[in-house]
């Protein structure tokens, strides 16, 4: 488990503050259990804010886990966020990925229940194509009986397989399931 608390919260990337340790960056679009995971990996009930509503993370959020940083940003692809909000996010993000900050990992996380969506596979390809380190943790495994899990396990692969030496780890909120092996992850690339 991390052990991290909470630093501060940029809304504009001109809020982001210089730091030279390694960032491991937490993605996905809204109500994927982003805030779960994290979570889940710090062994805290509400270090991340969880949401029943998506679209509720609208900054970029830095934990302090000692020899690195621990950043969740805005969940992604939330239609009923206005244009003007979007834009803002939009700025955000690319503003982070564009400071020249010591990125890690990316830990990119979709829905294991359904396909990986457009702004997923555009938020992978732009992590690839940038040579970004990252992992994609398929959260709600729980969710799936041993047949569906199988099947998504198989689509998913096949998905990455453009993606060379990318790992995909399951990972159940619920009972915690697969958390091991993503904090082996983080700490294998820092």
């Amino acid at each position: 488990m991390l052990n991290v608390e909470f630093t501060y919260s940029a809304g504009l990337s001109s809020q982001l503050r210089p730091d030279d340790r390694p960032d491991v960056v937490f993605s996905g679009r809204s109500n994927v259990g982003k805030s779960s995971l994290i979570n889940k990996l710090c062994n805290r009930k509400a270090l991340a804010r969880v949401s029943s509503k998506p679209g509720k993370t609208a900054t970029i959020n830095f934990f302090d886990a000692g020899t690195f940083n621990l950043v969740d940003l805005p969940g992604y692809g939330y239609a009923k966020v206005s244009k003007v909000e979007k834009l803002r996010w939009a700025e955000l993000v690319e503003g982070y990925f564009a400071a020249g900050r010591n990125i890690a990992l990316v830990v990119q996380i979709v829905d294991m229940r359904h396909k990986p969506t457009a702004d997923d596979m555009n938020m992978i390809n732009f992590l690839y194509e940038n040579a970004i380190p990252f992992i994609v943790v398929m959260t709600k495994s729980d969710k799936l009986n041993k047949g569906e899990y199988a099947a998504q396990m198989e689509q998913m692969s096949a998905i990455m397989s453009d993606y060379p030496n990318v790992g995909l780890y399951p990972f159940s909120a619920l009972g915690g399931d697969g958390a091991e092996a993503v904090t082996d992850a983080i700490q294998a690339h820092l």
